[in-house]
């Protein structure tokens, strides 16, 4: 009756320490999902803020162009250096 108890005992012990150990694999494998995640979010806003950047120095490229300033060979040149 003894031995019973004490299995029974080592048992709960045992139970409770899985289900800590699940609950801590749990929250590392969400932390890392939530990194990954983030990181590509803020991946995607340095892409974008990289065209929108790209897309106002051609719009400064071409409007020196119609004012005058450059010809066409240096818009070409310049839009070309821009686009790569």
């Amino acid at each position: 009756m003894l031995a019973n108890i004490i299995y029974l005992i080592v048992f709960l012990i045992l139970a409770f320490v899985l289900s800590i150990a699940v609950k801590a694999i749990t929250r590392g494998v969400e932390a890392k999902q939530i990194i990954k995640d983030e990181k590509n979010l803020s991946l995607n806003q340095t892409n974008q803020n990289q065209k929108l950047e790209v897309v106002d120095q051609l719009k400064e490229l071409n409007t020196l162009y119609d004012q005058g300033v450059i010809n066409e060979d240096e818009f070409k040149k310049a839009k070309e250096k821009i686009l790569k």
